[in-house]
């Protein structure tokens, strides 16, 4: 009994130190390896632009609008892109495009980081500083499933220009992805960014883009003269000016 409690004793302590030893790697080496493993799910690698066959990933795309770009040309039908380069567009009521962008092709781009988006696997996971309130909106796992989840819901919403168009439709997607930290995407800030950091395709979409409108105009002046001129700016203004305060003031009305 004296020598089984001598080896007992003995060995205990070097068990002890071999499950330390065993835990302490574990520890230091599964979570490193699950990081990388959730970060090579996520972000998986993009292909290149296409522009020939219309594949932007992970873009958001613009389009001029007929007859209202011709008056206003900043105003356009714009869309969020998968990250195969697929486009996906809200162009009418309970409808959602895939892979034919309405309106003709792209005129205009702006890739976004997918870097920037929170994508929790978990409430525990997020990054961004909403938690909770992003995963009741409808947080996503991937870039593709946010896409997915807010087409199933625009395709039960119906269309209309000024309250629940394409704009809205992006916004919502950015919501869910929490793009750059935010939750607070819509139709104005949407446009914002885009104007601000797009990039045209080619000279070429320039020209498509405001040559209408510079017919409409010089022929409007020319028949009409400048009260013409002065009709088509309050006409801009007055577009612009709905949208801010539809936005900002009357949330309740917007989709």
């Amino acid at each position: 009994m004296a020598s089984y409690k001598v080896i007992s004793r003995g060995r205990v302590p070097m068990m002890m130190m071999d499950l330390k030893r065993s835990y302490d790697v574990e520890k230091m080496v599964l979570p490193s390896l699950m990081e990388d493993d959730d970060h090579d799910h996520d972000l998986w690698p993009l292909n290149e632009i296409d522009t020939r066959k219309s594949k932007f990933p992970c873009c958001i795309v613009w389009t001029p609008l007929p007859v209202v770009s011709w008056l206003t040309p900043f105003i356009g039908h714009i869309g969020l892109c998968r990250e195969d380069g697929v486009i996906l567009d809200f162009a009418g009521s309970n409808f959602i495009n895939v892979d034919d962008f309405a309106f003709g092709p792209p005129a205009r781009y702006l890739q976004l980081d997918r870097t920037k988006c929170c994508l929790p696997r978990n409430l525990g996971g997020h990054t961004c500083k909403y938690g909770f309130r992003h995963t009741e909106y409808g947080s996503s796992v991937t870039w593709d499933d946010a896409l997915s989840m807010t087409t199933r819901s625009f395709e039960h919403k119906t269309y209309n220009l000024f309250t629940c168009n394409c704009h809205s439709y992006v916004a919502h997607c950015l919501n869910r992805l929490c793009y750059g930290g935010s939750m607070e995407w819509n139709m104005v800030n949407v446009f914002i960014l885009l104007m601000l950091k797009g990039k045209w395709i080619s000279p070429s979409s320039v020209v498509r883009s405001f040559l209408p409108c510079a017919l409409v105009t010089s022929l409007g002046v020319a028949f009409v003269g400048w009260p013409f001129l002065i009709g088509l700016s309050s006409f801009s203004i007055l577009l612009f000016a709905w949208f801010i305060l539809a936005t900002y003031c009357f949330k309740n009305i917007i989709c």
